[in-house]
């Protein structure tokens, strides 16, 4: 039976009851339902290990590939199963051989682990990397733009763009990314696409049928309600032969010489070489790896659905940043030049991305670390100093989460300090209301507790 989005659906959730779930887009969470299944599933283990890790672990993969690859709009053969998206991410990319002049574009607002990821990849390859450079709130337009500039300056370095990394939905800030486009124009460059969707499958609707990038990974633990670890990665049959080996190498390896490699582990024939690679890896916890099916009938016959929640996630995340950019006075991270009724593309995503009044100022000028500033119009806002905001964005941290029982992101982009809003389906609009006044309090009291001489 369905149940209405909001405040009635937290029954089916685990959340303390002096707990507000604000931040889901970091670490998602999951339902009773899918916690009775995991459950069920870790007692099998421990039940009989042999059968379990043997046998049901491997048919329970399968059959969650199959519902995952159904929601992709792909082939089962196309879809398998690893622990987290950075690691579909490495996965791909250490298993390409890259030769001398060979580069990769990555962007600006790539996640923190795949950009040092990168980096890893130059020291141990000839790969060398370039960057689609901006600032946020740019227009998807413009991205693009960018994204082809950087390639015809590589190229003209005489280098070969290889392959692109690029996002579904940027994790902070929280935007939606063109990632339509850019694998399109991938295609049409002839450099391989390699979509970071971390925060996609579940959270809006996606179709690799019709997309049809490269590569593609996502979290199914963050906005799909299976818990975590676990993540899909999703690689078409043209691209299959490009991946020879899991991270770590496991029992699927595919040596490239029969000669100076040991044999495979054998394979029944059943499945495909790149689908038996994925099946046994190191010994771990793949109980979360079964929990798809349950996953996807609650928010069937709990949400109504896909469609309906993704619906929900959008319209919610947009009300409730404006509510809380203008109950603090500042605004909502968007495209500059908006006209009125034009819909902002950064925005069509649970996600939202909301200034606080705290800007970020020069270490060179005088005056205590956090000080305030009366602006233009007669209001106020709070003037930080760049040595002092790893210790208001702890501050913040602490306090929501010790004294008002909830958390939401505190982090510094560009030259100021922003708070980065989830919506869900067990959100309403009157607890962003209800954010935005715990929002003005701190505010309030950041500067006595944290800026003080004596506090530094």
């Amino acid at each position: 039976m369905t149940t209405p989005f909001g405040a009635p659906m937290r029954a089916h959730f685990l959340f303390d009851p002096n707990f507000k779930n604000l931040n889901h887009g970091s670490y998602g969470t999951y339902p009773r339902t899918v916690q009775s299944t995991l459950h069920s599933l870790q007692n099998a283990a421990e039940a009989r290990p042999d059968a379990f890790i043997r046998i049901t672990r491997g048919k329970g993969i399968d059959e969650s590939r199959l519902a995952v690859s159904k929601l992709l709009n792909v082939p089962v053969n196309e879809c398998v199963l690893v622990k987290n998206a950075t690691t579909g991410v490495s996965t791909v990319l250490r298993n390409l051989i890259f030769q001398p002049n060979d580069a990769l574009i990555y962007f600006d607002t790539t996640y923190g682990a795949v950009e040092h990821g990168l980096v890893s990849l130059t020291e141990s390859t000839p790969l060398q990397t370039r960057k689609v450079e901006y600032q946020l709130p740019i227009s998807h337009d413009e991205l693009v733009t960018r994204f082809r500039d950087v390639v015809t300056k590589t190229r003209n370095e005489g280098l070969t763009v290889r392959v692109a990394v690029f996002d579904t939905i940027v994790s902070m800030p929280g935007v939606r990314f063109p990632f339509e486009t850019l694998t399109e124009v991938c295609r049409g460059e002839g450099i391989l696409s390699l979509i970071d969707g971390a925060h996609g499958i579940g959270h809006i609707p996606l179709d690799l049928g019709a997309l049809r990038p490269d590569f593609f990974t996502s979290n199914l633990h963050k906005w799909l309600f299976v818990p975590r670890g676990c993540a899909v990665l999703y690689v078409p049959l043209r691209n299959q032969h490009l991946l020879r080996t899991t991270l770590p190498t496991s029992w699927g390896f595919i040596p490239r010489s029969a000669e100076t490699s040991p044999a495979p582990a054998k394979n029944d024939g059943s499945k495909s070489a790149f689908e038996y690679l994925f099946e046994y890896t190191p010994t771990t916890d793949d109980t979360p790896f079964l929990c798809v099916r349950s996953a996807l009938k609650f928010r069937a016959e709990v949400c109504g659905g896909e469609d309906r929640i993704h619906a929900y996630l959008e319209k919610l995340a947009r009300s409730a940043a404006d509510i809380v950019a203008r109950a603090l006075g500042t605004e909502v991270m968007q495209e500059p030049g908006l006209k009125e009724g034009e819909a902002s593309q950064l925005r069509r995503c649970g996600l939202a991305t909301v200034r606080l009044p705290i800007a970020v100022t020069s270490d060179s000028e005088s005056g205590h670390a956090i000080t305030t500033v009366r602006d233009e119009k007669g209001g106020t806002y709070l003037s930080v100093k760049p040595a002092v905001v790893p210790a208001v964005s702890l501050w913040f941290r602490d306090t929501l989460i010790e004294e008002y029982g909830t958390f939401v992101p505190v982090f510094q982009y560009g030259g100021w300090l922003w708070t980065r809003l989830s919506a869900q389906v067990y959100l309403e609009e009157s607890d962003f209301e209800w954010l935005a006044g715990v929002l003005k309090e701190c505010l309030a009291r950041v500067e006595g507790e944290v800026g003080s001489p004596a506090k530094l």
